[in-house]
């Protein structure tokens, strides 16, 4: 059997990543999150559904001592930065970052060219938005998050119009609770991008896509859209890339569709590449249950590696398309019915294997 193509690393797989408060005047206008919101709005503070603010109470109601504030202000967490990599990709790396209030904002302001992200920038990436570009956020009710930029966020050549909303969009929507992203410049609500026009209407999502591949479509109104993870590499290091392919909407079942495309690989003139053999199939249609889903295939999904090793692209890549998919959790695989595998480094995968918190961080 021969090899799609073949990755070469000079260690073991590393998938790394070197990935996704206040106010400021813009423009002369002061636009803060720190304001008296209205009734109907709530800001931004905490990472899960960003709805608690931990400010300076121990959740008790009682103020925290000067000592607890110094230790909260050492502690850290992997927040997703969506940068863009030498090939023009819009790419999630992973960084630990101070644990604070104003998560949202501190997530923005990684992505200003400048801005605190500069030395922390793997090789071969660059931070999406303008520099100079002060930003500042809110949360609505229904999910919607709103970032706020100054009249710097304007000055961007129109060909990075897209990847900058995008890379937005999808650090924003880390968090739970957050579903779709709104623009506004100097308080102004935006209804397209100011230098393009890209739509962005009342809030656009991961649905809207990322790093789109149209190659191979004929008839768009007889597909959906589906993001997949392929690999790329940076000399040594090797990181996953979210491609939206429009796929089949009728006919195969989502995930088969899906998994062939995994197989057939990214376009040859994508810098992206494939570890799945061209000759691996699956044996059974996938099955759906309770958010896992189970996948058989034949044999050829060992591919060169000794005994029941699958590679560990290749179950990350599974992993990261499929739970893409709304209520897909995890991922199972067999081989001829049989779970007695292991990845690339002899770790078992008789259980489901689930999505990583964090996606370009080293480890599933």
């Amino acid at each position: 059997m021969s090899k799609k193509t073949t990755i070469t690393l000079a260690s073991t797989f590393v998938a790394t990543s070197v990935f996704l408060s206040g106010c400021g005047l813009f423009g002369g206008e002061k636009v803060s999150e720190e304001i008296d919101p209205p009734k109907d709005v709530t800001y931004v503070e905490d990472e899960q559904a960003l709805e608690n603010d931990p400010g300076l109470s121990d959740g008790k109601g009682n103020e925290k001592e000067e000592g607890d504030q110094k230790e909260e202000a050492t502690q850290t967490i992997k927040r997703d930065i969506y940068l863009i990599d030498k090939n023009g990709y819009v790419v999630p790396q992973s960084f630990e970052l101070p644990k604070q209030e104003g998560v949202a904002k501190q997530v923005l302001e990684h992505l200003v060219q400048g801005g605190p992200v500069t030395n922390m920038l793997p090789d071969g990436f660059s931070a999406p938005l303008p520099a100079d570009t002060e930003v500042g956020v809110n949360m609505e009710k229904d999910g919607t998050i709103v970032a706020d930029f100054s009249k710097e966020f304007k000055n961007y050549k129109a060909e990075d119009e897209l990847k900058i909303l995008q890379a937005i969009t999808w650090t924003l929507t880390q968090f739970d609770g957050v579903e779709k992203v709104k623009i506004r410049i100097n308080g102004h609500d935006q209804k397209v991008m100011p230098v393009n026009n890209t739509p962005i209407g009342d809030g656009v999502s991961r649905a809207n896509g990322i790093n789109f591949d149209s190659s191979g479509v004929i008839d768009i109104t007889q597909t959906k859209a589906a993001t997949l993870y392929y690999v790329a590499q940076n000399g040594d290091d090797t990181y996953y890339v979210p491609v939206t392919k429009r796929i089949e909407a009728k006919g195969q079942n989502a995930y088969v569709t899906i998994i062939n495309e995994l197989i057939k690989g990214p376009s040859a003139t994508s810098g992206l590449v494939s570890d799945f053999n061209s000759d691996v199939a699956l044996l059974d249609e996938p099955k759906y249950e309770d958010g896992n889903v189970t996948l058989n295939f034949n044999e050829n999904i060992l591919g060169n590696l000794e005994g029941n090793k699958v590679s560990q692209h290749v179950v990350n890549s599974l992993v990261l398309s499929l739970t893409e998919q709304a209520g897909v959790e995890s991922v199972a695989i067999t081989v001829d019915g049989k779970a007695k595998l292991t990845d690339h480094n002899g770790k078992e995968l008789s259980a489901p294997v689930t999505r990583p918190k964090n996606v370009n961080t080293g480890s599933f």
